[in-house]
């Protein structure tokens, strides 16, 4: 009797451990698109110059992803998730402090960035697919709308501090938040019961290493779909808010946009996590791009506030929906004895593509005066998409 008891409740908390990792890290993530406008009109700063601190953010954080995927496939993606707090906290605290660009670059685009990619989506899908083998795709969509609710409570309760008592106080509380975290996980961590399951998953996994799964189609499929995933999704989230303002909405209606576009995501990827257990993960990924493909055309059409509107949160409920399906691709196409390596190498070239789209829409800002330039490529990039998905279907004997 024991021994049945034990799975369960190890279960349970990898659920609620990994929830509450993202649930802090999503809120944390979004934070530099909340505060961009206000932090670089205090400052006397250009867009694209903390534009540059958010790409670089995307490519530390891609590289710190892939090797904590590497690292929970030989340990416990539990420890990996603690240190990771650790360092992101205190960077991301740290950004309270900065006075020049340089400052921006080292503390969010290093030392957060280096933080929240080992406290990341990846060691979590890797300790949440192993406790939920048979139902991966609901299971990591549950831990994944940590993320979506970070991003819709805490980005509003960020911007009503923001318009309070500034944006500097925004930094001060998400890295108190981190560092409050990290005792809890570490309590987690002892989870004996979950931690031999772990264990017992990594013996019994087969696959493909990354070598094999190069030499086939579908790798190379699934990297264009996830770089230009990466590029939408960080060209928006970094300059909706500035966007919104742009076009009339004040500070706290922008702030709260982004926030509600974190509800959207969340109806987007447990929809998509439920859909993906029942029919894979190739159709809540192509209604995904479809939906993007609406807005981005409306937007290029008309940008009144309430276009933007639409636009913020139709793409919302698609945000998040690759996310939890990554693992759920590469499970199907190469096996799981080295998910996390592989998943981290995907995620990688997602976040890396992301950095580029963030830094595009901050330069386009800057020399054209408006986001116009950059709407066109993203329109033209999900066309690219829709060319690429038919390679993933799934596998004969899959």
């Amino acid at each position: 009797m024991p021994p049945k008891s034990s799975l369960p409740a190890g279960a349970a908390l990898v659920l609620v451990a990994g929830f509450a990792v993202l649930f802090v890290g999503g809120g944390a993530r979004f934070a530099i698109g909340l505060t961009l406008k206000a932090v670089v009109d205090d400052l006397g700063w250009g867009r694209s110059e903390l534009g540059l601190a958010v790409a670089l953010f995307q490519v530390v954080s891609a590289v710190c992803m892939f090797l904590a995927g590497r690292l929970s496939d030989r340990a416990s993606p539990r420890l990996v998730l603690a240190g990771g707090l650790l360092v992101a906290g205190i960077g991301i605290g740290a950004m309270s402090l900065v006075a020049a660009p340089w400052h921006a670059l080292v503390l969010y685009g290093v030392v957060f960035a280096a933080g929240n990619g080992a406290a990341s989506l990846i060691p979590v899908s890797v300790m949440v697919t192993r406790a939920f083998p048979a139902r991966a795709g609901l299971a990591n969509a549950a831990v994944t709308a940590g993320m979506s609710l970070g991003q819709l409570v805490m980005i509003a309760v960020l911007a009503a501090v923001l318009v309070a008592i500034g944006w500097r106080s925004v930094f001060v509380w998400l890295g108190a938040a981190h560092l409050i975290l990290l005792p809890l996980l570490l309590g987690a961590i002892r989870g004996g019961g979950a931690a031999r399951g772990e264990a017992h998953t990594r013996r019994d996994a087969t696959g493909l290493s990354i070598r094999q799964a190069a030499r086939t189609r579908a790798f190379w499929a699934l990297l264009g779909v996830y770089a230009i995933c990466g590029l939408d999704d960080f060209f928006v989230s970094t300059h909706v808010v500035a966007l919104a303002q742009d076009r009339g909405l004040d500070a706290y209606l922008a702030g709260n946009l982004l926030a509600v576009m974190g509800l959207t995501a969340l109806i987007g990827v447990m929809a998509a996590g439920a859909w993906s257990d029942r029919a894979g993960p190739l159709w809540p990924a192509t209604a995904s791009f479809v939906a993007r493909l609406a807005v981005f055309g409306l937007i290029l059409i008309d940008q009144s506030p309430v276009s933007v509107a639409i636009f913020a949160l139709v793409f919302g409920a698609t945000f998040l929906v690759t996310a939890p399906l990554t693992v759920v691709f590469v499970n199907q196409h190469f096996g799981s004895r080295h998910l996390g390596g592989l998943t981290g190498l995907i995620t990688m070239v997602h976040h890396i593509a992301g950095g580029l789209g963030a830094y595009v829409g901050a330069v386009t800002f800057d020399r054209l005066g408006g986001y116009d330039a950059a709407f066109v490529l993203m329109l033209g990039s999900n066309v690219l998409v829709m060319a690429l998905l038919p390679l993933l279907r799934r596998p004969r004997g899959g």
